[in-house]
This record gives C-alpha cells, structure tokens and sequence, in this order.
C-alpha cells in the first residue's frame, strides 16, 4: 500500500484505534463480572485500569519516534487518539479507585492520600494531562498556536509521575516497572538527540484523498 493511500485510510478509519484500545477494558470488566479478578476484584480492577493507562501513554510517546524512524507521518494522526485512549483509562482508574474502593467517601479518600504519597504522585500525573486532553482537539490547536505544543509538552513530566506511582506501589516483582523505565528512558532520550533537530517527518496528506 502506497503511503498517501495509507494515509487516507488512517484518516477515515484512525478512529477505529478505540475498538482495540478498550477490548482490554471490556476483557477486565468481563473477568470482574465472571469473578475472575482475585479474592480483591475491586482492587484488582483499579489496578489494571491504571496499567493499561501507562500501556496507553507510552503507546502515545512512542508514536513520533516510531513515525520518523518508519518515515510514515500519517501515522501521527493516532497520537491523539492514543493519548485521549490513556486519559480514558487513567480517569477510570482514578474514579474506580474513589467511588468503588472508598465508595466516594472524603474522610477515607483523604486518609489515604495522606497515608499513601504515590497516590498524589498519581493524582499530579493525570492533573497534567487534563489540560491535553481538554486542548485536544482541532479549534484548540489552531487557537493555542505555538501555546499547543509547549502545553501538550506536559506529557513527559506526567509520564514520569506514571512511572513514580508504578514505582512505588510495586511490593515485589519489579520486572513491569523496570520494563516501563526502559522503554520510557529510551523514547525521552530519543527526544532529547532530536529535540532541536529540523522535522523529517513526510508532509500529512491533503485534506481530500
């Protein structure tokens, strides 16, 4: 398939990113439902709300490097949706954890937030990314100008708050957090080489096929 054809159906169908991007979503609340997620399924769903929320963030940060790498610039109209993907189950997990495991309860929520910091590490990260996901559409873009990409820089600072609340709530088994680490390390030092190099990516294609 020729580029700009990809290109085009990218543009049509790049929202079709969602069908994939909650099967997970579907597949925990299936196994919530079925009495599949452990003696705690409550936390177990909290849980993997949030990984899948890392999962979605690194997929977004990794989009540029692996579009410039390929040379498939189309593939950066997926970013967006990656990252309003990660947003989604970062809310879920945020609000799965206060309605359903405290049951919407101040005096509980901020007992544990006073007792555990890695859950106001986490609470930062996805205060950072509210404002890209409010600011993610296409009249924000145009109306931000150069303000979009210096807003939407927040990413990096979120991630690695993502990455510190993973950190820190791992008891045992560190192998998933050191992964992330890796892969997150390698994405943010891949920016930085590029960081003040001129884009390469090829030029998006025309607004008609």
């Amino acid at each position: 398939m020729k580029p700009d054809v990809a290109a085009i159906q990218v543009r049509r169908w790049g929202g079709l990113i969602w069908l994939p991007g909650l099967l997970p979503l579907v597949v925990v609340l299936g196994q919530g439902l079925g009495g599949a997620l452990g003696p705690d399924p409550v936390l177990a769903l909290v849980s993997r709300l949030g990984w899948w929320g890392l999962v979605a963030l690194v997929a977004t940060l990794a989009v540029r490097p692996l579009a410039v790498m390929t040379r498939q610039g189309w593939l950066m109209r997926w970013r967006r949706d990656l990252g309003l993907l990660a947003f989604t189950y970062l809310t879920l997990h945020l609000l799965a954890w206060a309605g359903l495991l405290l049951g919407w309860q101040p005096r509980f929520i901020g007992a544990e937030v006073a007792e555990r910091p890695y859950i106001l590490v986490g609470m930062a990260a996805w205060l950072l990314l509210l404002p890209l996901a409010l600011t993610s559409t296409r009249a924000s873009r145009r109306r931000l100008g150069r303000r979009w990409g210096q807003l939407h820089r927040l990413i990096f600072p979120a991630i690695l708050l993502g990455l510190a609340h993973q950190w820190w709530i791992q008891k045992s088994d560190y192998t998933e957090p050191v992964l992330f680490s890796l892969v997150v390390a390698t994405l943010l030092v891949w920016r930085l080489r590029r960081g003040r190099r001129p884009q390469r990516l090829p030029k998006k294609p025309s607004a008609t096929p």
